[in-house]
Order: structure tokens, then C-alpha cells, then sequence
């Protein structure tokens, strides 16, 4: 079992800036997460490229990307590899083990400096878990999760958490009971007004 750092990075808390240079396009460009601060982000680290599970992660994320970009929301990819390797997977097609275009960046953290601030790197293994952060407007860490290695994410549910998001912060006087999506009943988070959610289950 991996062993991961004491100060372990809590949602409410700002998220880690940083700058690296990442993969656009099929070009290389530096990537700072300050400048995406209004707008929603959803970083993800994965293990290493050319894998197994990971193209299938890097490719749905990127299949769905314009449903996060209606919800003014960037997904940014990142792995231990350095740029040259990204480009390179980026420019296999997806039936040779590959990821192919991509609508977002992949990231580039061959010093393993952003795994080691998120807490996800495995100090045996020398790549990041599978970690994903929603990270609001202003920089807020909001959500977070880590699988193991061995197991990728669904697509669905970080859209579900990020609209949860969005929702709460724009709606300050609900909160989202369990499986909420949009349209569902919220609760007042008041023991008195929050029986009127809890009289119609």
C-alpha cells in the first residue's frame, strides 16, 4: 500500500498552482493553472502513457469534452511523461493503443512536482494514481478522489459532481441529497425546512 504524504491536500483548501509545459494541439505550450481562474477545471492525473487503461480514460474525457466546455469547465491530463512521450501517444491513433487528437491539454510533470503537491504520487512505483480534482472559479479545491492503479473513473459521474457544484454555489441555500442530478429536489440544510424533503421519500 502506498504511503502518501502527511499534509494531505483537503477540499475548501486553494488548489496548487502551477506551470508546465503541456501538449495543445500537437504543440507545446507552458500551462498555468491560475489562468484558468473563472472557469471550472477538472484535473486528472493517470499512471504513464502507452498503457491500458489510461487511453480509455484520455480518450472518454475527450470524447465528452464539449459537454464540460457548456458547463464553462477545462479538463487538463497529467502524467509523469514528458511532453515528447504525450505528443507522440497524441499522434497513434486510438486502434494501436493510442489517444489520438485530443480537445483538452495533457500535462507534462516529468519532475513529478504537481503529483507530489496533489498527493497522489506512489512513492513505489514512481507514477501519479489515478486522481481527480474539480477546482472552482476561484481556485477552490471542491472535490477529489484516488483510485488505485488498476481501475479507471466514469465520465458521467464527474459531470454529475461538477454540476452538484455549480448548483450549491449558485443556489448557497440547498444542498444535494445522494444521486442528485440537475432538475432533482434539493434540501434546505435546516433541521426544520429539511423535512420537507425528507416527508416526500
Amino acid at each position: 500500500m502506498p504511503e502518501l504524504r502527511d499534509d494531505c491536500l483537503r477540499v475548501g483548501q486553494m488548489a496548487p498552482d502551477f506551470s508546465a509545459t503541456a501538449v495543445v494541439d500537437q504543440n507545446f505550450e507552458i500551462v498555468k493553472l491560475s489562468d484558468y481562474r473563472g472557469r471550472y477545471v477538472v484535473l486528472f492525473f493517470y499512471p504513464l502513457d502507452f498503457t491500458f487503461v489510461c487511453p480509455t480514460e484520455i480518450a472518454a474525457f475527450s470524447d465528452r469534452y464539449d459537454e464540460f466546455k457548456a458547463l464553462n469547465a477545462e479538463i487538463l491530463g497529467i502524467s509523469v511523461d514528458s511532453e515528447f512521450a504525450h505528443l507522440a501517444w497524441i499522434q497513434t491513433e486510438r486502434k494501436l493503443g493510442g489517444v489520438g487528437d485530443l480537445n483538452y491539454p495533457l500535462v507534462s510533470d516529468i519532475k513529478k512536482d504537481i503529483s507530489t503537491d496533489y498527493n497522489v504520487l506512489d512513492p513505489d512505483s514512481g507514477v501519479a494514481l489515478r486522481g481527480l480534482f474539480i477546482i472552482d472559479r476561484d481556485g477552490v479545491l471542491q472535490h477529489a478522489t484516488i483510485n488505485n492503479l488498476a481501475f479507471g473513473r466514469k465520465v458521467d459521474e464527474t459531470l454529475r459532481v461538477l454540476q452538484a457544484i455549480q448548483h450549491v454555489q449558485a443556489n448557497p441555500d440547498e444542498v444535494c441529497p445522494v444521486d442528485w442530478q440537475p432538475g432533482d429536489k434539493t434540501m434546505n440544510p435546516d433541521p426544520v425546512k429539511a423535512r420537507e424533503f425528507f416527508a416526500g421519500v
